[in-house]
């Protein structure tokens, strides 16, 4: 507990126990009504002082109508009208729902808070002459280099010089699973140093690095409202002033016919109480704010309640390929030889062949045998547009494509396949064909599945040829595939999903934040792979998914869902009971303590029940 909330439990304690004596003593001992007054007076201060001081404050600012206005009211008529036990439990109970109330919202915001306690507390600097000096991150220039010790913070991003560590990214990615990094490789600020030191370049400030850049994208989430929290705001600005009037009417116009003055005052003082929108001016924007923070925790960034509305009604869901739902990386994944010839020798010959080659065909070959002796190979020449031919041994070897094969006059067998062919030939002798494509993602077949489930069409747009995309389509099980595209063709299919999407429904597209970013903006819901902090993504976009996972997107929609299920049913509860309520005492039936459990009750309820989106394990 905080001070503040210490000190109110002491006071509620002191009135509830004063007010219990008072009882008793009323009980038995028959005493004047201005003694008896005075006697209660003491219980009402030390509990509702507070409430008593902000409405006077508020009476003075112009801002009128509030729930310490309508406590104030109800309380103080219900003491003037001889209600003395009445005015001090209504003020003592609310009270104790102000406390629930507060304690709650901070338990939350600590959740989240831990959540994201990714915010670095110093760097240690290092000098020219190898010094050490710990410093604020802030003034730490680009360029410099910094010490991380096991167990800190990564406070920038940068460039490792030297050591080698495993790093832990959970708070980032929601990912348990370490990221093993050596020199030469990039870290990004939040992650954490598990093993040995790390001397680390530095290439952004602080206020340019990931963590500066997601603290400030979560902190300010709460000011881009959902469509149903400017309601509830709305709301609240007609209501109170409304359920004012309505008091007045109840307490003066029904006594002028039927008599009864004191009965239909204290009615209207009850039904104050009652109409206090507490429940939904709190709950609602804890229900979000709970939601936002809960994805967080799975290495989800939501920018705002407004986006988390709009992911619940998500109709389409559009993907670029490249990087989205493949990693976007060049790998060998098929090989063919030819009769007589093994595996390991046609990819030693494709490899030396290509080991002076930049590109990244070559880049692949190479990595499929990682142990081999460069020096093999000699006087390489690069034909444009078909291969190159390199000699290997003393041998002659031709790698390249089907029209390297045709120009030397070698018979070979046509390969078939998504993604690049390469065939092989040694001394004009066919040695076979090797298929060069992008993987997918592990999870990519299983995100597709996931928002199928949840009745989202899929549809993937891309620049790739319409043999890839179509393989890549049929494996995934996607709905709908145009390839081919451009990124203005993009843009324009874009547009035309936008038109057929259903009534009522978002359309989201997911894309790498980069070449994308003129879909993503047009989007009603633009999702990119975050890249572990890529800042194109995080500007573009208005969901960041931190580790690329496509499968998240599932889950950030069943999150979005549970949200708005919750904050549906306090809008529905509360509205109901204090609907009830209010019926009730305007007909007599219901007293001031009823009044408590409409008021009190009802948002402790609702208060509840929106911390339930703190529990991330639901989702998964």
């Amino acid at each position: 507990m905080t001070k503040k909330q210490k000190k109110t439990l002491k006071r509620i304690i002191i009135a509830a126990v004063l007010t219990a004596v008072l009882a008793l003593l009323f009980h038995f001992a028959e005493l004047p009504w201005f003694v008896q007054l005075v006697l209660w007076l003491v219980p009402y201060l030390v509990i509702g002082h507070d409430v008593l001081r902000k409405a006077f404050m508020g009476i003075k600012s112009g801002e009128v109508f509030d729930e310490n206005f309508l406590m104030a009211v109800a309380t103080v008529g219900a003491m003037g009208c001889g209600e003395y036990a009445e005015g001090v439990a209504v003020m003592l109970f609310y009270q104790i729902g102000e406390l629930f109330q507060s304690y709650a919202v901070g338990k939350s915001r600590a959740s989240i808070s831990a959540l994201m306690d990714i915010r670095p507390d110093s760097a240690n600097l290092e000098a020219e002459d190898g010094t050490v000096s710990v410093v604020d991150p802030d003034d730490v220039p680009i360029g410099s280099t910094i010490v991380v010790k096991p167990g800190e913070k990564i406070p920038l991003d940068g460039v490792v010089l030297s050591g080698e560590s495993t790093l832990n990214t959970a708070a980032l990615t929601g990912e348990s699973r370490p990221r093993t990094v050596r020199p030469g490789d990039e870290v990004i600020s939040g992650c954490v140093n598990a093993d040995s030191v790390l001397r680390v370049r530095t290439t952004k400030i602080y206020d340019e690095s990931t963590v500066a850049k997601i603290l400030d994208l979560v902190e300010n989430s709460s000011l881009k409202k959902s469509p149903v929290e400017n309601f509830i705001t709305k709301f609240a600005r007609y209501y109170t002033p409304a359920v004012c009037i309505g008091a007045l009417v109840l307490a003066i116009v029904p006594p002028l016919f039927l008599g009864g003055w004191l009965d239909w005052i204290m009615r209207a003082l009850t039904f104050l109480v009652i109409s206090c929108p507490c429940a939904l001016v709190i709950s609602i924007p804890l229900t979000f704010f709970g939601g936002i923070g809960g994805a967080s925790k799975c290495g989800i960034l939501v920018k705002g309640g407004n986006y988390l509305e709009a992911l619940s009604k998500t109709g389409v869901a559009v993907f670029d390929k490249t990087g989205t739902l493949t990693k976007g990386v060049f790998k060998v994944t098929h090989t063919a030889p030819a009769d007589g010839v093994s595996e390991k020798d046609l990819l030693e010959s494709a490899a030396l062949a290509e080991s002076f080659s930049s590109h990244p065909i070559s880049k692949s070959l190479r990595e499929a045998c990682p142990d081999l002796d460069a020096r093999r190979a000699s006087d390489a020449q690069e034909i444009a547009g078909h291969g190159v031919k390199t000699q290997v041994d003393g041998h002659t070897v031709l790698a390249g494509n089907a029209r390297l094969m045709e120009s030397e006059g070698v018979t070979y067998t046509a390969a078939e396949g998504a993604g690049t062919i390469v065939y092989v030939a040694r001394d004009g002798q066919f040695l076979g064909s090797i298929l060069i494509s992008d993987e997918e993602k592990p999870t990519a077949k299983a995100a597709m599945q996931g928002l199928q489930a949840q009745g989202v069409r899929t549809v993937m747009l891309t620049g790739d040829t319409p043999a890839v995309a179509e393989l890549v389509a049929k494996d995934l099980g996607i709905d709908e595939v145009h390839a081919g595209l451009l990124p203005a063709d993009k843009v324009e299919w874009g547009e035309k999903l936008l038109g057929q999407k259903p009534a009522k429904k978002e359309l989201a597209f997911v894309g790498d934040g980069i070449n994308d970013a003129p879909v993503l903006m047009r989007a009603d819901i633009g999702i990119a792979m975050g890249a572990l902090g890529s800042d194109a993504a995080i500007e573009a976009a208005d969901v960041v998914l931190m580790d690329d996972d496509p499968a998240k997107i599932s889950l950030a929609m069943r999150i979005s869902r549970k949200c708005m299920t919750i904050a549906y049913q306090n809008i529905v509860f509360a509205l109901a009971i204090k609907a009830l309520c209010l019926i009730l005492t305007a007909l007599g039936i219901t007293n001031m303590w009823w009044g408590v459990f409409a008021d009190v009750g009802v948002m402790v309820l609702a208060v509840l029940n929106a911390t339930r989106m703190l529990n991330v394990k639901q989702y998964q």
